[in-house]
């Protein structure tokens, strides 16, 4: 328990690549106890090395996620923060995504992020203290085709967020929403892949081909992407505010696109999704 008494401790999911893997790494160098969890542990030997504790976890399993809640608890017998960072990117056009794959979209992004919130809450709320951020995307703000289903998820996350910011303030917890724009990391190409697979021929084929070059855009040219570290950063700084934001729009394009959106009315909007879309699969021809 002497962990408890010194350090504050905090879980962060989807900590095996990107966001979440930086997000660990920053939380530990601000003397966090920082557990580390996603399903892929073997990937995680590096924030162990570095004393982060790594906890195979499935979000979308429950016991899975109780059992990682409770060993939290059990060793340091709190939790400060909690960081929902696990989720993907299901793209194809709408018609063509299966139904189970629509409902483990929402499974992972939305229920997932939901039920960990379940569980940490009366422990934060006996503590009187305690922060849940969770990671959206600016694609919870705005939208372009053919993702349909993650925007879907990531729209639902903001308003999940929303009516827990004022369910939990009176406990003395702070509800945190992160929206990364481009951000360089694997997410762009698998879900590129998945978007190909689904609706790379038929009816949406030269859709999907500016998409799938738009989304996998973030290496080169004024489509780069800006790196975890500036998302980790943001969270860093979340968390240790005492009245943090309820919004960071952060990384490369969040601000100007979701500013964009609250301006511009629907079919001015709807001509600059199209064209950067076909900006970026020219590019990339």
């Amino acid at each position: 328990m002497s962990d408890a008494t010194t350090r504050r401790t905090a879980l962060v999911t989807g900590a095996s690549s990107g966001i979440g893997m930086a997000t660990a790494r920053k939380l530990a160098d601000l003397g966090f106890v920082v557990y580390a969890a996603a399903r892929r542990v073997e990937r995680m030997k590096e924030l162990e090395a570095q004393g982060i504790r790594p906890i195979a976890m499935d979000v979308t399993d429950d016991a899975s996620a109780a059992a990682g809640v409770d060993r939290i608890i059990a060793d340091t017998g709190r939790i400060d923060v909690l960081v929902n960072n696990a989720g993907y990117g299901s793209y194809g056009a709408i018609e063509d995504v299966p139904p189970e794959e629509a409902r483990r979209q929402f499974d992972v992004n939305i229920f997932g992020l939901a039920r960990l919130t379940q569980l940490v809450t009366p422990h934060m709320r006996e503590q009187g203290d305690g922060y849940i951020v969770n990671v959206s995307s600016m694609g919870g703000k705005l939208y372009m085709p053919l993702g349909g289903w993650y925007h879907a998820t990531k729209f639902a996350v903001e308003g999940l967020s929303d009516s827990l910011r004022l369910e939990l303030a009176p406990f003395g917890i702070k509800v945190v929403i992160i929206e990364p724009g481009a951000i360089e990391t694997e997410w762009g190409g698998i879900a590129a892949d998945a978007l190909l697979e689904r609706s790379g021929s038929g009816a949406y084929a030269d859709s999907a081909r500016r998409v799938a070059k738009a989304l996998t855009s973030e290496a080169s040219g004024p489509f780069r992407g800006s790196s975890p570290e500036v998302v980790a950063n943001a969270i860093g700084r979340a968390v240790r505010a005492k009245h943090p934001r309820s919004r960071y729009a952060i990384g490369a394009g969040a601000k100007p696109a979701t500013y964009a959106r609250r301006l511009l009315p629907d079919p001015v909007y709807d001509r600059g999704v199209r064209f950067l879309v076909s900006a970026a699969g020219r590019r990339r021809d």
